[in-house]
């Protein structure tokens, strides 16, 4: 069985979404795309991502890369390839297996907006945690300006749980976030 534990541990999972849209879960060579993204896009990824503006050198991005690959299954975050394309990061964080619930996570480039890309990968990362993971509970928590996320979080059947106030600190300031909430017997069959 000990020849096995080489393959096992390289192994990162893969979501097929559709014939133009597939999630893989993060690796270290994911760290150059996830950085030129963040660097050619700091103005547009900045407005609603705090860890941009001290995303500085390569090294910060492989840094992240890392303490998701370190955190084990406590996080289950992929990249985002649309048309075989690096586009952007989505993932479940803080999973909590005892009380069977996360929180959803996720960017996009700028040039892929609006093309339902986030839509339907958040719908995949959705089922994959309630039946494979066995999640009862999703939130998103989105900031009160985020139109684009806010609209993603109603498509998708969250409900409006609440205000975080300041929940985030954003580089112009705090940010109050809505924390939006989906059980497993409330999701969306679409």
């Amino acid at each position: 069985m000990d020849h096995l534990k080489p393959i096992l541990m390289n192994y990162r999972r893969e979501l097929i979404v559709d014939n133009e849209l597939r999630l893989k879960e993060i690796g270290l060579e994911d760290v150059d795309s996830i950085y030129r993204t963040v660097v050619n896009e700091r103005e547009y990824l900045g407005k609603w991502l705090p860890f941009v503006s001290i995303t500085n050198k390569r090294s910060d991005s492989q840094a992240f890369v890392q303490s998701i690959i370190n955190s084990g299954k406590k996080n289950f975050i992929c990249t985002i390839f649309f048309q075989q394309m690096f586009v952007g990061l989505i993932g479940l964080k803080d999973i909590d297996s005892f009380n069977k619930k996360s929180e959803i996570g996720y960017w996009l480039s700028e040039a892929f907006q609006q093309k339902g890309i986030i839509a339907r990968s958040s719908k995949a990362i959705i089922d994959y945690a309630f039946d494979e993971l066995c999640l009862n509970r999703i939130q998103i928590k989105v900031a009160t300006g985020n139109l684009k996320s806010l609209r993603v979080a109603e498509r998708l059947g969250f409900t409006c749980e609440g205000i975080e106030r300041q929940g985030e600190l954003l580089d112009n300031g705090y940010a109050d976030l809505i924390v939006f909430g989906l059980l497993k017997n409330e999701r969306l069959i679409i």
